[in-house]
């Protein structure tokens, strides 16, 4: 699913014309080689991972060449890209590369729909399929290729029918309308996901062409560096930026071809005009509202990507949508007109709450929770970003006399270093080093906390996940060194210790050359250093206090990635004093967390599960055997149920003594400098989002009861966690020590 909007221009004669992507592929080598870290050597050698890549990135599956295809094209090109880059010769070897992927993926999805009309499906055999073909060979011909095939249809009708059946046993027990009594035959839904799939690897241009050849190319240094094309980087901007430009609706693909309005944000243009509803379909799209039926663009099983293109454009504009009504007759149609404008994404924006809890021994704190999803910044006009609303928040919560702060990172992947320079100095003395930076040419530069003075010095706790990434990592590990806060959550964050810049390829080009979606390179330029010495790449930030989770089990992370810069070293930053570990009371904090994890039931059920799924993952294989997948169902299912009788009860007692124990307290940015006492909320009833989303009949068949007072078992840890602190610390009189 994708937000639709961006910011971009109508169309014009001039959008006719588009940059020679053969010499943007020569500039963008010329590029990598002056400007990337690594400073690789542009040969032979360089060029075989090219078309390795490139291949790669077309069928990660291993499914559509054949090894024969393979072993052709290293023949052919496996030496030569490179020199074909700088010769300006690389995109009829990008375009023929990609035809003959075409013509793979449509001799395949004919023989599913072969196997599909055909085959009856024999699930009382013994067979098995791989679960992860990521380290599988391609099939060696065509014969190969076809029994893989047999196989993943066959695994893909079995999945399709046990899930229906388990869809309708859930809701009959449920007294719930069956989500799946009105949906298409197991073998026509599977039909129509490989049409979508092979409409969308068919429907592409130059542009496209050249972005998929150009991406494996430039990701061939490292896995952040990349070529991103006119449309790719206005998204990217949008996204740092937190602001887009377009109609404030959430798209989704159907498996029939339409796009169906997922979201609509709350007050935004779709919202306000009002005749767009959840769940409509659209089918067509004129960008320029000009009400000629010509200027209707089909965008039947038309990419999201494309299709978000044709609805987007300049702001004040207007564009012409064709929907089928959610619930209305079959063939029905109507024509809305939307006004674009500026959609603010604020479940994106840094928020926060304030939290009354007692202790163990029944007196009061007033903890804060921080919660940054982003570094976000607006690149070019700088009205929007994170630090200043973060201060906003952090000033007010002072104002609040909070006791202790919980800074949530999970799921940050960073951002603006700028911003995280900025918003480490919020925490640790004026003239501190945030982060050092060096460049391909070893030189080292150390960037230092420039505010004025600490916002907040009390006990702080850093909750991070395997998706804390870049920016997060940072700021994490700075808190970290200078022994400022205490790193709760997963194993270690991801591990992307690099800096990457964009640049515009355009401005590379000959004199009079047409510039027109020449788009640009992201090119990891520098590596990062916490102020100890260590980068952050590969081994990222690791947790002072480890808590279960399935993401540990899983590969997830840089040093899963291909063409990895490595771990390294350098000296501490000459200004890096650490404040006094003991502080921080991480021998003790940690003792007290273990009891509570040892006998926390729902961190006793991650345990079990990281244990399951490290047993999936070393078997890789899934049975296509019909009673041993019911038998397998039917163990989860009872698993589960047992669960949620056991979590119903307890998290009934639970939800009691919260009540006991807990006052929430939203603060919002516009709470921040209201001035107003912050509202009281309950965090477990249903709250006003941002966003209204279209309803999952299936999802709501999952009874697994929801965390109480909104607090999932690693916030509500993390929350105790710095209970613990904020007592050892007002109990052993170490304020003073931390803030000298």
């Amino acid at each position: 699913m994708v937000l639709c909007a961006s910011i971009a221009a109508a169309s014009c004669s001039a959008c006719a014309q588009q940059a020679d992507f053969n010499e943007v592929g020569k500039q963008m080598a010329i590029m990598l080689q002056n400007t990337h870290f690594a400073r690789l050597n542009f040969d032979s050698k360089l060029s075989e991972k090219f078309l390795e890549d490139y291949l790669k990135d077309l069928d990660g599956v291993k499914l559509y060449f054949t090894q024969e295809d393979i072993d052709t094209l290293k023949a052919k090109y496996g030496d030569r890209l490179h020199t074909m880059l700088l010769e300006k010769e690389s995109m009829p070897v990008a375009v023929e590369i990609y035809k003959l992927f075409q013509t793979r993926v449509n001799e395949r999805v004919e023989f599913v729909e072969k196997l599909l009309k055909d085959d009856s499906f024999d699930f009382t055999k013994e067979e098995f399929v791989q679960r992860s073909r990521k380290d599988a060979s391609w099939p060696k011909d065509k014969a190969e290729a076809e029994e893989l095939w047999r196989k993943q249809i066959k695994e893909a009708v079995l999945s399709e029918t046990l899930r229906r059946e388990m869809l309708t046993k859930l809701a009959k027990e449920q007294g719930k309308p069956d989500p799946g009594k009105d949906d298409r035959d197991p073998k026509e839904k599977i039909s129509l996901r490989y049409k979508r799939f092979q409409s969308s690897v068919n429907d592409v241009d130059d542009e496209d062409m050249a972005n998929y050849f150009l991406s494996a190319v430039a990701r061939t240094y490292d896995p952040h560096t990349d070529y991103m094309s006119d449309r790719e980087m206005e998204q990217f901007k949008s996204a740092m930026k937190n602001e887009l430009i377009g109609i404030g609706a959430l798209l989704g693909a159907e498996e029939d071809g339409a796009t169906k309005i997922m979201g609509i944000v709350v007050g935004g243009p779709a919202d306000r005009e009002g005749s767009l509803k959840l769940n409509d379909r659209v089918v067509a799209v004129d960008s320029l509202n000009t009400g000629k039926p010509e200027d209707m663009i089909d965008i039947m099983f038309m990419k999201i990507d494309k299709v978000v293109e044709y609805i987007r454009g300049k702001e004040g504009t207007s564009v012409a949508l064709k929907v089928e009504p959610a619930g209305g007759a079959p063939g029905e149609t109507k024509i809305i007109v939307i006004k674009r404008e500026k959609v603010e994404i604020k479940d994106e924006q840094a928020s926060g709450d304030v939290i009354e809890m007692k202790n163990s021994k029944g007196q009061p704190h007033r903890i804060g929770v921080l919660t940054l999803p982003s570094f976000y910044a607006d690149f070019d006009e700088g009205t929007t970003r994170c630090s200043v609303d973060v201060e906003r928040i952090l000033r007010r919560m002072k104002d609040e006399k909070i006791d202790g702060l919980v800074l949530d990172l999970r799921g940050n992947g960073g951002g603006s270093l700028e911003e995280v320079r900025r918003m480490t100095g919020f925490f640790i003395p004026r003239g501190g080093p945030v982060v050092q930076v060096k460049n391909t040419m070893g030189v080292v530069q150390v960037k230092e906390a420039d505010y004025s003075d600490p916002i907040y010095d009390g006990p702080m706790v850093v909750m991070t996940d395997k998706s804390s990434a870049s920016a997060s990592e940072i700021l994490a590990g700075a808190l970290q060194d200078f022994n400022r806060a205490v790193i709760v959550g997963e194993s270690s964050t991801f591990g992307k210790g690099t800096v990457q810049q964009p640049m515009d390829i355009s401005r590379m080009l000959p004199l009079f050359s047409v510039r027109n979606k020449a788009g640009a390179l992201k090119v990891t330029i520098q590596k990062f250093y916490r102020p100890s010495g260590s980068s952050t790449q590969l081994d990222g930030v690791a947790s002072d206090l480890v808590l279960p989770s399935l993401m540990d089990a899983l590969d997830v992370g840089e040093a899963y990635l291909d063409n990895v810069l490595p771990h390294d070293r350098i000296r501490p930053a000459s200004d890096f004093k650490p404040l006094p570990a003991e502080a921080l009371f991480v021998p003790k904090l940690k003792e007290l967390s273990q009891a509570r994890v040892k006998e926390n039931q729902d961190f006793s059920y991650v345990i079990e599960d990281v244990l399951k799924a490290k047993e999936r993952i070393e078997a890789n294989k899934v049975s296509l055997n019909l009673a041993d997948r019911e038998k397998e169902l039917t163990e989860s299912e009872t698993q589960q149920r047992t669960r949620n009788s056991e979590r119903r009860k307890r998290f009934s007692e639970i939800a009691a003594n919260d009540k006991k124990t807990f006052r929430f307290f939203k603060l919002s940015l516009d709470d921040a400098e209201s001035g107003a006492a912050l509202p009281e909320y309950d965090p477990s009833a249903a709250q006003v989002d941002y966003m209204r989303r279209s309803k999952d009949e299936a999802a709501e068949l999952d009874d697994t009861p929801d965390w109480p007072s909104g607090l999932d078992p690693v916030k509500r840890e993390s929350l105790n966690i710095l209970e613990d602190l904020v007592d050892l610390t007002q109990s052993g009189d170490v304020a003073g020590v931390i803030k000298k």
